[in-house]
């Protein structure tokens, strides 16, 4: 029997929760750097399995398969292709940046405030999310997916709820109450989302009579599997509805802002950078490989949804007055250009969106974790009170303005690249919707450059006049991000090299092919 790398993966962060939460109360740190060490172990295992990958192998490496609810067709199936192997990397590299950066975010106020759970409960959280994701990544089984998909929800509660942002202008009462609003909003939204995948999972289960996404694919390419077209059509929404919702995908979008504002800067990094990607990861892997006709079905409103996220997304970030709620608006609008790339059907477009997806990730985490620690010390949230960082503290302005770049997806940084081949790839078969779309990076520069200037340059305000530099902790958690922007923005082959095989056995499973150009190539 060989080696279960996968279930390794994924088992040795919730092994890491379960024992940085059995630390004693007092030992602090010690849980701190025990959640740190189980973090790094995991980021070995990930790394393990991107260098155990071959992209030119089979669609499913490293597969593992035993029986689990014989009587209901349910088997813990795991297997990865290059888009997980991506985003599981992506989940691994973040987590240590998270915890680090999260370093005092949940040490006990100096007032003797009850209200924040033991430090060793924040950091297992993050962990038990972490092996959660990772696990919704390698699940080829259909039931084990779901079954992670909705139990990730709890941990992020908590997380949310209980330790939320400590900067609010309002004081503490007001921080709770806004607190446990974002937390339950968060959980509902998701909750009904998950309740309506449910339905359509059940409803696949009677329809192939099993939740293996190998063989119900397999049965449904070779014809010895049919759906009727209603039938296919319903499950397809149920499916993405759930995955919509995780996305967030406009109208269903309302919860993330809230999130994001109310969460410390790293479990908004958490949210929008790890969880949220794995709705956009199940779109490719489920949506479009189980219901291929109904995918090609819902594409034009599919695509109108994502071109209003891109464009409302960003015209609601150029009003924030609040630094974490704007990014949480412009990660909408990102998530928009994900989403159009996904279901322009082109393979341009769909490695774009993957591309994005690892893109995204490490943008928005430099820039939330940067403007994570400007907040940490000011203490507001709010625009208006910054001014003149850049004199005092020239590193952190340089790093939250690469952060801010890559944002708008700047040539040279890392988004730029994904953002490209989702429009090439949008225009080639939309070119209306890829016009339109293209309004979206006019605004992204609108909105980062104005957040720049608002807050780091001009006369330096009173309050920030004594504000320090980064510290060296802080530099370790930025500077190894602010270089992967860079080298992947002039050498994103590493990344496409994994994920092209897997997209164009995406493209097969949807019977589509690339347009073919108007106008034929000089030779």
């Amino acid at each position: 029997m060989s080696f279960p790398l996968l279930t390794v993966t994924a088992a040795l962060p919730a092994v890491g929760a379960i024992a940085t939460a059995a630390v004693p109360a007092a030992q602090r740190t010690a849980a701190k750097w025990l959640a740190l060490l189980f973090s790094l172990a995991t980021l070995v295992l990930a790394i393990t399995v991107l260098v155990r990958f071959d992209p030119d192998g089979d669609r499913y490496q490293l597969t593992e398969s035993h029986a689990w609810i014989a009587d209901f067709g349910v088997r813990y199936e795991l297997g990865v292709d290059g888009i997980a192997v991506a985003l599981i990397a992506l989940t691994a590299l973040l987590i240590p940046f998270i915890i680090l950066a999260g370093w005092h975010d949940a040490d006990p106020l100096e007032t003797g405030s009850r209200r924040w759970r033991p430090t060793q409960g924040f950091f297992a959280l993050i962990l038990a999310v972490e092996a959660m994701v990772i696990l919704s990544f390698e699940a080829t089984d259909v039931f084990l997916f779901y079954i992670f998909f909705e139990a990730m929800l709890i941990p992020m509660y908590f997380l949310i709820g209980g330790f939320g942002d400590r900067a609010h202008e309002h004081g503490e009462k007001a921080a709770a109450t806004q607190r446990s609003y974002a937390a339950v909003k968060f959980l509902l939204y998701n909750l009904v989302g998950g309740l309506i995948m449910l339905a359509a999972v059940i409803g696949l289960y009677v329809v192939a009579g099993n939740f293996s996404l190998t063989e119900i694919a397999e049965a449904r390419a070779n014809g010895s599997l049919s759906m009727a077209t209603s039938t296919e059509r319903w499950l397809f929404l149920g499916f993405f509805f759930a995955f919509a919702v995780k996305a967030p995908l406009w109208p269903l979008h309302t919860w993330l802002p809230n999130a994001m504002q109310e969460s410390t800067a790293p479990v908004a990094v958490l949210i929008t950078a790890v969880v949220d990607k794995v709705g956009t990861f199940a779109m490719l892997r489920f949506c479009l490989q189980l219901f291929p006709e109904a995918s090609k079905w819902a594409t034009p409103a599919i695509l109108v949804l994502a071109l209003i996220s891109i464009i409302y997304g960003a015209l609601l970030a150029v009003g924030q007055r609040d630094i974490k709620r704007l990014i949480a608006y412009a990660s909408i609008s990102h998530f928009g250009f994900i989403i159009m790339g996904i279901f322009a059907m082109t393979s341009q477009g769909q490695s774009g969106a993957t591309l994005y997806m690892v893109n995204h990730g490490i943008s928005t985490a430099a820039l939330m974790l940067v403007a994570g620690f400007l907040i940490s010390r000011r203490g507001s949230r709010l625009i208006a009170d910054y001014g003149g960082v850049q004199k005092v503290a020239p590193v952190l302005a340089g790093t939250f303005l690469i952060g801010g770049l890559a944002t708008l997806s700047l040539p040279g940084l890392a988004p730029f690249v994904s953002e490209f081949l989702v429009l090439v790839g949008t225009f080639a078969r939309y070119p209306v919707i890829g016009i339109i779309a293209t309004f979206g990076i006019v605004l992204a520069a609108l909105y980062t450059l104005v957040l720049y200037q608002r807050t780091m340059t001009g006369p330096v305000k009173p309050e920030v006049a004594a504000m320090p530099d980064l510290r060296v902790r802080e530099l370790v958690v930025v500077a190894p991000l602010v270089v992967l922007l860079i080298f992947l923005g002039v050498y994103p082959k590493p990344v496409t090299d994994i994920v092209n095989p897997a997209v164009k056995q995406t493209m097969s499973d949807v019977q589509k092919k690339d347009p073919q150009p108007e106008v034929e190539a000089a030779k």
